[in-house]
């Protein structure tokens, strides 16, 4: 197992779990005790773990995993929510999308829809994602618009109040959401407060607002709330969905699609 893969599967066991010992995580790794402790170690320095004596723990009681070790997370069920978003949006819109792995694959699954292939142009993309400006903006078919702000490392998301001139100048048909918790009394939320104030922009400036998210984010409440239930007009999420929670987002106003 290579160096990144290691680090990939102790993050996530960390955010799982939220301590990890270093003899427990070797014997799942299947590798030695002190390849470990320099794993935790090297993370602790990136100030990416908390080190303990005989393990770690997770870096504060919000913790956010670093979107380059969530991608593997739900990928399959991500990529399907991803393809069912980007059907629910139609040449020459103007799309909202902020950061996160859902919606940097429904950035992937827009960019290869043969109808979208000209135009002029052919989508309006608005996002505050380093990443997705980055992956779309190969696409001359394409207009990207890029809010101001200051980048955060773990989402590659801009945030701060240069972006308030942006996206309180434009329109935007469909803001597409990506969050780390949606409940039907709370709401949509994220990890970092600055990140939920860009979102909620998006979405005023939207005509409507489409939550991605797989069902493991469904009944989990989050720091910094984005927006209501109500403000939601179609959750995107994966087969798992109980009927009950299709049922209770339902009776708040919000179409349930599951793939």
């Amino acid at each position: 197992m290579s160096r990144d893969a290691r680090w990939k599967t102790l993050l996530e066991l960390l955010v799982e779990r939220g301590r990890l010992d270093v003899e427990e995580a070797a014997a799942e790794l299947e590798v030695s005790a002190a390849t470990i402790r320099r794993d935790f170690d090297q993370l602790a320095e990136q100030q990416m773990l908390v080190r303990t004596r005989g393990g770690a723990v997770v870096h504060g009681v919000s913790y956010e995993l670093p979107l380059r070790y969530k991608t593997a997370r739900h990928a399959s069920e991500k990529q399907r929510i991803a393809k069912a978003v980007a059907d629910l949006i139609a040449p020459g819109e103007a799309v909202g999308l902020t950061g996160g792995t859902t919606t940097t694959e429904v950035a992937r699954a827009l960019a290869v829809r043969s109808d979208l292939a000209s135009g002029s142009p052919a989508l309006t993309v608005v996002t505050n994602a380093l990443n997705i400006a980055n992956e779309l903006a190969v696409r001359p078919q394409f207009k990207i618009v890029v809010t101001g702000g200051v980048a955060r490392p773990q989402s590659y998301e801009l945030v701060g109040p240069l972006a308030d001139g942006v996206l309180g100048q434009i329109t935007l048909d469909v803001a597409v959401l990506g969050v780390v918790a949606f409940d039907v009394t709370q709401g949509a939320a994220a990890h970092d407060e600055a990140e939920a104030a860009i979102n909620r922009l998006l979405c005023e400036r939207a005509e409507r607002v489409v939550v991605a998210a797989d069902s493991s984010k469904l009944g989990r409440r989050a720091f910094a709330r984005i927006c209501a239930t109500e403000a939601v007009d179609t959750l995107v999420t994966d087969a798992p969905v109980g009927e009950d929670t299709v049922r209770r987002f339902a009776e708040a106003g919000v179409e349930v699609v599951a793939v």
